[in-house]
């Protein structure tokens, strides 16, 4: 039986200083590499989560072939027998990732949690166990950070974007409240657009997250609405931007995220096109290089398993990532900006170079206003190092070179943090007799 719930009164959540803002982000900015999760019925089609539904709400952009009476079903046959979330986080643990984000409600409405608030919710699948509890609960255990996927949006719900959307607002806010509320700590809430009109009482929706997990780290996509940039939009109670498919560009002043996907589709697909371990771990090191994060997703399979193929490219990333992490965690874009090259990362005085492309034995870059005191390949071999006033050159043998990603290690006189962002293009000499 689903309750009505009347949303209570919630102030509008106060500005933090960027003290407090630092301090709450700190887990996210040191861990730098998540998992996320897109799963539910649509499974059972091996076709796109909510995209692929038929449109029965006009003011929604989803124009899908699954017709709305068959996709609306689907969870009625929706029995993943063999999902285990001690396996999933220990996946995702393996492949070098700090945090877990699980679609807990996508637009088309369905609850992979027991609900309250709705009735088209996992209680109502001949599975009937409750993901979220038993993610929440795994998570924790092994000691990674949660994060719950929610739309905002319901294209399912007859009232979403109508005159009706008061009553619509109700049951969102409730359904979050149960989000938020039943299973612990939550680190990390992720909502989502669809580039439509955000009808979503942000101020006091913000405020009822802040109220419940006073903690949390938030994306910014409650705000955006038709046409919206999301790079450019972050209003002073979301925590950082999300390009989507995409990296993210050089950015020290603003949090931000790239989410990917590891095959074509954010849901399972059959048979999908699936990156390499070497081609996450490049993707990687480019998002952190520029001062972000990358929370890759998979989509497990009708059966509750990630796809032993998405399993096998993790476990090659998690590989890099035990030689190479300390170039990742905890870490900062720069000083010198991603290039055609790679990018490079920065921690006290350390610099570390992530080459993923050689032109021969040496990488030149720009001159580097600190001495470099100290110089290591971190998975062994020998780098020479040169300095002069125009360029840092850096030579690796090609057999020490490595296929995905060769990280050099970089110690230096001074600080790294304290070195503004530096290009990739190496300034040419004056000759001489030549223009001063």
């Amino acid at each position: 039986m689903v309750q009505t719930f009347v949303r209570a009164a919630e102030t509008v959540p106060s500005v933090e200083t960027r003290e407090q803002r630092d301090a709450r982000l700190a887990w996210w900015r040191e861990a730098r590499f998540g998992m996320f999760i897109h799963w539910g019925p649509v499974s059972l089609k091996g076709t796109e989560i909510s995209w692929s539904r038929a449109n029965s709400n006009p003011k929604c952009p989803n124009k899908g072939n699954v017709p709305v009476e068959v996709y609306d079903s689907l969870y009625r046959d929706f029995n993943p027998t063999m999902f285990d979330a001690d396996e999933w986080v220990a996946i995702a643990k393996d492949a070098g990732m700090k945090y877990v984000v699980l679609t807990a409600k996508h637009c088309d409405g369905f609850l992979l949690w027991h609900s309250q608030a709705s009735d088209y919710n996992m209680a109502a699948t001949p599975f009937k166990r409750d993901i979220c509890a038993e993610l929440a609960k795994a998570v924790r255990k092994q000691g990674l950070k949660l994060g719950w996927y929610f739309s905002p949006m319901d294209w399912r719900d007859p009232d979403f974007r109508t005159e009706r959307n008061a009553a619509f607002l109700g049951r969102m806010q409730a359904e979050i409240r149960e989000l938020l509320s039943n299973y612990g700590r939550v680190d990390l809430m992720w909502f989502d657009h669809d580039g439509c009109e955000a009808l979503y009482d942000q101020p006091h929706t913000y405020a009822l997250v802040k109220k419940l997990q006073p903690e949390i780290v938030i994306n910014n996509r409650l705000d955006l609405s038709n046409g919206d940039d999301n790079r450019k939009v972050l209003s002073p109670w979301a925590d950082y931007y999300t390009p989507e498919q995409q990296l993210g560009g050089y950015d020290d002043q603003r949090p931000w995220e790239t989410c990917m996907t590891l095959g074509k589709q954010w849901a399972w697909k059959p048979n999908d096109t699936i990156k390499s371990a070497s081609g996450v771990v490049a993707i990687l090191a480019k998002c952190v290089g520029g001062n972000g994060n990358l929370l890759l997703n998979v989509g497990p399979m009708p059966d509750g398993r990630i796809e032993p193929r998405q399993v096998e490219v993790l476990k090659g990333v998690g590989e890099w990532m035990r030689r190479n992490g300390e170039s990742i965690y905890g870490t900062r874009g720069g000083p010198f900006r991603p290039g055609d090259y790679g990018s490079s990362t920065r921690k006290g005085d350390t610099i570390y170079l992530h080459v993923l492309k050689w032109s021969g034995d040496t990488l030149a870059l720009p001159a580097l206003p600190k001495k470099v005191v100290g110089s290591a390949l971190l998975t062994g071999g020998e780098v020479k190092v040169e300095q002069t006033a125009t360029a840092l050159r850096v030579t690796v043998a090609p057999q020490a070179q490595q296929e995905s990603d060769t990280v050099v290690r970089l110690r230096i006189d001074g600080s790294a943090m304290e070195i503004a962002p530096i290009g990739t293009e190496v300034a040419k000499p004056r000759e001489e007799g030549g223009a001063k």
